[in-house]
Order: C-alpha cells, then structure tokens, then sequence
C-alpha cells in the first residue's frame, strides 16, 4: 500500500465539516452575491423611478396643450360694413381689413353678455379672445362671400390668459399686475361656461397648424414642423444608408488591412463622438455658404444631419457584418461563388436585421437634435404656410419639431412653455413609433444559423 492510499480524496471536507451546511467563507460570499444583487436591484429601480417621473412630468405639463379653449358666437356680418357696393365683388370685399371686422365681433360679444351680470366695460370685452378672430372671420367671409349679411355661428379661440384660466394655469393672483386681463374677465368667463358658449375641446389645430408670432400663443401649432423633420428624414434615410451601408460593406468585406484602413476606421470611431453642433458649424460652412443652398432649408438639414448620423450607421452595419459566422463566408466560396456573391446574397442578408436597426436608431437620434439645426438657421423661423409640394418642400425655409420645441421654450408667455412640453410628447411619440418599427424589421429579418 501506497501513501497515497492514506491521503484523504481532494476536494474532501475536512474532519468535523459538513457539504450541506455552509462555512464561515461560503457564507461571505453568499452575503456579497446577496449584496451585489440588492444593489443592482436598486439601480434599477432608482432608474425606473426616474424614468416614471420624467414621463410623468411631460404628460403632467403637454397634456393641456392637446386641448384649447373655444368662445361660441353669433356674428351679424353686416353688409353695410363688410360690401357697401351690395355686388359681392370679391376685390371690394378684400379691401376691408381685419380692423373692419372687429366691431362686428365685439356687436357679438355684447349681445351674447347683455343678459350677464358682469363689471367688464363693452370696449373690454374682446381681451377675451384671441387676437387672431378678425383675420378667421374675414377669410371665411372672402372664401364665401354669400354670407354676407347673414348671422353666422364662429367658434373663436379665447386668448391664452382665458385659456390658462381653465386650465388652472393661470389664476386670479396672477392678474393683479396683467394689463390684459382682470378678476372681472373671469367672472365673465365662469358665466359664458355655465351657459355652454365657453368650452375647452381637443385642439387638432395644434397637431396640424402653424406656428404663430409671440402675441397670439394660443394659434401656435406644430404641423409645418413635423412636415419638415419628415422632409429631412427623407433627405438623411435617401443618402445616409446607401452611402453608410456601402463603406460598411467595402471597409469589413474588401479593403485590405493596413494603415490607411486603420486611419479610416479610428476617424470613423472619433466621428460618432463628435458634439452634434460641430456638424452644424461644418454643415453652415460647406451647404450654405459654399454651396449656396437655401438658408433655413430641410434639405440643408438633412444633409448636415447625414454627416452626424453616417458614423453611426458604419459602426452598426460593421458590426452587423461581423455577427455573420465566418463558415456562411467559407461554405458560400466553397461551393463556387465569388467574393461579391457571398457578400450580397448570404452575408448582407443575414446581417440586415442589424443593419436596419441601427439605421432606425440613427435616423431617431438625428430627429431629436436641434444644435446643428439652431446654426444653419431653422430655429427661430416661423413658416407661414405648408409647402407647396415636393420641391418647395425640401427647398423652402421650414423648422423642425425639436427647432420648434427650442423657440416655445424659449419665448415669455406661460402658453408657449406649454406647448413647448406638448411638442416634446409628439417628438417622443415619433421616437418610439421608429423604434418599434426597429423592433418589427429585426424579428422579420432575424435569420437563425
């Protein structure tokens, strides 16, 4: 007998120790696995509850704004005022301007208050509205001249201060100081709400109109401004895919290792860490004024836009690429097809779903900025219609939704700070429409090998 028959078996307990029942060592370790957990937990948790509260605030403050409050009156379009001539020519009729069809709705106002017990004054009681009603009443009006000497129901916007009113935005403290508006208009306005000629609605207008001037916040809407982030998305996902996809392609699949390779790949990795303004700084140096494009022009930011997103694109196809085994590689040369062959018949397919995800997510990251927009100029304009068509859509000054949630922000009246909030639940709307797009594609795409 050896003395190797009298060692005990390795990995044996020793003398007095049991395996079911854990030491003084595997019980630290079990308390710092537990430990490890907890606090992973409470990460989690500590960014879900921040999350929650970051949703909570935007639903909390951009809810309002997808409603807008509403005054209902009759207005006598008096013909005496409005087509002397009484023949209902139309260039007669365009000679009277808004200031003309202001004391008809102020008539309006004063017969829908006569049976009111209200302090207003008769010459102030048109602060209620907004100051837009005599340019809604005159279009109408030019648009069918038949009304003319007709009484016609006009659902006019109230002025933001009515409106924050209702919306508890606004209170009775917070008139003290207000020159347009006072305690008394409210009254009025608790009046006009109990008979039914006062209500607050959902506001399309804000989904589908245009920005309006600081005056008028409660006419302010986002429409022009997701049409030209749509037309610069356009402009990104038309150039930034094919021509990121294709180096993609040329820089994993054919170029040759060495150092220029080397030197594209470093600046390519430098590039997706650059700060987005410096694109804009590049974008108004290179498309505005070398190359004389519109200032303010969705194709001008989609360019510039392209050169931010075209380092992400590159970096998510190349790694898409190299997901695919390399045997798909070897068995598709193996069976006689060429190197170009194997890329776009086996490897691109199998790598699209990567492809199309981080294309998706570079297209949602290039839609959430506004630095590159604020230099080449598309902060601050306020487009006065929609777009003629396609051309004039892509070439005419425009704004952008994140452009546009900027200048709410930025402007003094508590109104626009509500829209501004408003806009932010469209953009995040967009934002996770494109991923959930993003989602789709890769489970239709996702190929298993």
């Amino acid at each position: 007998m050896t003395d190797a028959t009298t060692t005990p078996m390795a990995g044996r307990p020793a003398k007095g120790k049991s395996l079911l029942k854990a030491d003084e060592r595997t019980r630290k370790r079990n308390a710092a696995e537990s430990r490890f957990k907890a606090y992973g937990l409470a990460a989690v948790l500590v960014g879900v509850f921040f999350l929650l509260a970051l949703l909570w605030a935007i639903v909390q403050n951009g809810a309002p704004a997808f409603t807008q409050t509403f005054v209902n009156l009759n207005v006598e379009l008096d013909e005496a005022r409005l087509d002397k001539n009484g023949n209902r020519n139309i260039d007669d009729i365009k000679k009277v301007s808004t200031f003309g069809y202001n004391p008809l709705i102020k008539d309006a106002l004063i017969r829908a208050t006569a049976d009111m017990q209200t302090a207003v004054e008769e010459g102030e009681l048109d602060k209620i509205l907004s100051s837009s009603v005599g340019a809604i009443v005159r279009d109408r009006v030019i648009a069918n001249p038949d009304l003319i000497g007709q009484s016609v129901e006009f659902r006019f916007l109230a002025s933001s201060r009515v409106d924050g009113y209702l919306k508890g935005r606004v209170s009775r403290e917070d008139l003290v100081r207000d020159k347009n508006l006072d305690a008394a208009h409210l009254d009025l306005i608790d009046l006009m709400v109990d008979e039914g000629s006062v209500e607050r609605v959902f506001n399309w207008d804000f989904i589908t109109g245009l920005d309006a001037s600081e005056s008028r916040p409660e006419q302010a809407g986002i429409g022009v401004a997701m049409l030209g982030s749509l037309f610069m998305m356009l402009v990104v996902l038309v150039l930034a895919l094919p021509i990121g996809v294709a180096a993609s392609i040329y820089l994993e699949e054919f170029a040759k290792q060495n150092r220029f390779t080397d030197l594209i790949e470093v600046n390519i990795s430098n590039l997706a860490a650059v700060p987005s303004i410096v694109f804009g700084i590049l974008g108004l140096a290179v498309f505005i004024q070398f190359a004389h494009l519109p200032q303010s022009a969705p194709i001008v930011g989609g360019l510039t836009l392209t050169l931010m997103t075209l380092p992400t694109i590159v970096i998510s196809t190349r790694a898409s690429l190299k997901s695919v085994p390399p045997s798909i590689r070897d068995a598709a040369l193996g069976v006689g097809a060429s190197k170009m062959q194997t890329v776009f018949h086996h490897v691109l397919p199998l790598a699209m779903p990567g492809i199309l995800t981080g294309t998706i997510i570079g297209l949602a990251q290039a839609l959430g900025e506004t630095a590159p927009l604020l230099l080449i100029g598309m902060v601050g304009y306020i487009a006065t219609n929609y777009p003629d068509g396609v051309a004039s859509g892509f070439l005419d000054p425009n704004s952008a939704m994140p452009a546009q949630i900027y200048e709410w922000a930025k402007r003094a009246d508590p109104a626009y700070y509500e829209r501004a909030w408003g806009g932010i639940i469209i953009l995040l709307l967009f934002l996770m429409t494109m991923n959930f797009i993003a989602i789709i594609l890769r489970r239709r795409f996702e190929r298993r090998w």
